[in-house]
C-alpha cells in the first residue's frame, strides 16, 4: 500500500502535474487568442477606423452651394498653373445627383503632359471632391490647310452633398 502511494505521488510529480499545468496554460492562451482576434477588443482599432473613414469622407466633401464660384476658380487656377485651359464646365446634370453625392463634369485642353500634371494636382487638392472618372483623347481638327491636334481631358468629380 505504501509503495503504491509513493508510486502515485512520483507519477503525479513526474507526469501528471506537468500535463495539468500545460493544459491550464493552453486554455489560458487560447482564450487570450480568441479575445485578441476579436476586433472589438483591440483598443486602438475603432479609433483608427473612425479616423480613416473621416479622412476618406473629407476627400469627397466639397462646398456644393458655392461650387460654381469658389471651386471652379480654384480648379482653373490649378489648370492655369500647368498651362492647361479649362475649356468647358457643362450645366449640372440632375440625373447625376442624388441626396448624398453630386457628380460634376469638367473639360480641359492642353498637351498630354500638362493634362496629366493637372490631373495629379486635382487629385491632391482637398475640398474639391474626388476624381470619379477621366476621359483623355486626342482630337484632329481639320483647318484650311493644316490639321490641328488637340488633346482633351474630361474629368468627373464626385463630392458629398
Amino acid at each position: 500500500m505504501a509503495a503504491s502511494l509513493v508510486l502515485l505521488v512520483a507519477c503525479y510529480q513526474l507526469a501528471f502535474r506537468k500535463t495539468i499545468d500545460a493544459w491550464r496554460l493552453h486554455r489560458q492562451l487560447e482564450s487570450k487568442l480568441v479575445q485578441s482576434s476579436n476586433v472589438n477588443f483591440q483598443s486602438g482599432y475603432s479609433e483608427r477606423k473612425s479616423a480613416n473613414i473621416s479622412r476618406i469622407l473629407n476627400l469627397y466633401k466639397a462646398d456644393t452651394i458655392n461650387f460654381r464660384s469658389n471651386i471652379i476658380s480654384r480648379i482653373s487656377s490649378i489648370a492655369e498653373k500647368e498651362n492647361v485651359k479649362l475649356s468647358e464646365v457643362p450645366v449640372e446634370d440632375p440625373a447625376l445627383h442624388n441626396n448624398r453625392l453630386i457628380v460634376q463634369k469638367l473639360a480641359f485642353e492642353g498637351d498630354y503632359f500638362s493634362l496629366i500634371k493637372t490631373l495629379s494636382e486635382l487629385q491632391k487638392a482637398s475640398g474639391i471632391g474626388m476624381i470619379r472618372s477621366i476621359d483623355l483623347k486626342s482630337v484632329d481638327l481639320n483647318g484650311n490647310e493644316n490639321k490641328i491636334k488637340k488633346t482633351l481631358l474630361k474629368v468627373s468629380l464626385e463630392m458629398r452633398n
